[in-house]
């Protein structure tokens, strides 16, 4: 399962945990761990010093003789559009898949949401906190647990189709560019496959093993009494999605579709804006498809941030195909509209909530009583 898949479910899991012992009305709910210690805190200060560090080394080693080039104001003001159509298009898409499941929701509760996502995802190990934090944030705006979990639910399943979609499209806009195109879209469309192949044998599962005792082949792998009623009450909450995206609007789940599959090819923009306004002759294909490996396959970096993975990878790759003169302020201003400028938008969208559950100690995940 992939490592957004995983987010997901560990969320789904605290919620369930939350309620499965409730007595009275829930009033409050946090799908945070109870405790997040100062040694996190550390740890995050640590990864975002190395990724700064590893930054400025990558810079000055590949600094030019004659000085490198100025990105110019116009190619600024692109990628922040870009940016932030990228954000308005995500919210419209949540927004859309909610009203497609007859959800109320409003625009900028989901703006919120997909920002303060961003913000959490930031600033914990493997992007842990983005799932949890977004819950966190439409819990506090009114949704119920359960509506929550089913907008997130179709979130993610629209995320991993847009996614194979625009490996698609990709791959027959770029067919004649080389060996590496089809290798980078086999990837990208293996990752979407996997995460939808694995969507569907949950689904599976969940219609013939949500209750009862588990099957051979899951006690012959460990999955033994509370382990295996953990899997269950996650594959409840699987079904109950599923039926949910069954019963939902057609026509607002494909405008939802295409706002995300819009959100993806706008994230895929920022570098060929920076980089195309330094140097015109560099080739297309690398310049949009290398970014759709790092900004997904980033993900996997245990570090808070990535701990400079994705600049070595940055560097690794690209290297060769941005000249000397561009490339420094290629990796300086890719990097910051596309992950620093997320977590001040997320911060000032929603970074409040976010460290307020983040520093939750528990309270917060039982229950009230009259």
């Amino acid at each position: 399962m992939t490592p957004r898949a995983v987010r997901f479910f560990r969320s789904t899991s605290y919620v369930l945990r939350s309620t499965s012992t409730s007595t009275f009305p829930v009033v409050r709910l946090s799908p945070f761990p109870p405790h997040v210690s100062p040694k996190r805190w550390l740890a995050v200060l640590l990864s975002f010093g190395a990724t700064i560090g590893i930054s400025l080394y990558l810079v000055v080693s590949s600094w030019p003789a004659g000085g490198a080039a100025t990105l110019p104001v116009g190619a600024h003001l692109l990628a922040f559009g870009a940016v932030l159509l990228e954000a308005g298009t995500r919210g419209v898409k949540l927004l859309l898949s909610a009203r497609a499941l007859r959800i109320p929701l409003r625009l900028g509760t989901a703006l919120r949401t997909c920002l303060g996502g961003d913000f959490g995802a930031a600033i914990t190990p493997a992007r842990s906190g983005s799932e949890p934090a977004r819950f966190f944030i439409l819990a506090q705006a009114g949704v119920g647990a359960a509506d929550v979990l089913l907008v997130l639910f179709t979130e993610l399943f629209l995320e991993m189709l847009s996614l194979a979609i625009v490996a698609a499209v990709l791959g027959a806009l770029f067919r004649g560019s080389g060996p590496m195109v089809g290798s980078l879209i086999g990837l990208i469309g293996g990752y979407a496959a996997v995460v939808l192949g694995a969507g569907a044998f949950a689904w599976a599962l969940a219609r013939r093993s949500a209750s009862g005792p588990p099957p051979g082949w899951a006690r012959g792998v460990g999955f033994n009494g509370a382990r295996w009623r953990g899997v269950q009450r996650a594959l409840r909450q699987i079904r109950a999605s599923v039926g949910g995206l069954r019963r939902a609007s057609p026509s607002l789940m494909g405008g939802a579709l295409l706002f995300s599959v819009a959100h993806v090819l706008l994230r895929l923009t920022i570098l060929p804006v920076i980089v195309l306004s330094l140097a015109p002759d560099v080739p297309l294909s690398p310049l949009v498809l290398w970014p759709l490996v790092f900004l997904y396959g980033g993900a996997v970096a245990p570090a808070p941030g990535g701990g400079g993975v994705v600049e070595i990878a940055f560097r690794a790759t690209l290297h060769d195909v941005i000249p000397d003169v561009a490339f420094a302020s290629a990796l300086i201003w890719w990097r910051f509209y596309t992950f620093y400028l997320y977590i001040l938008l997320g911060a000032l969208a929603a970074g409040g909530t976010v460290l307020r559950a983040l520093r939750d100690d528990g309270a917060e995940s039982t229950t009230a009583a009259a």
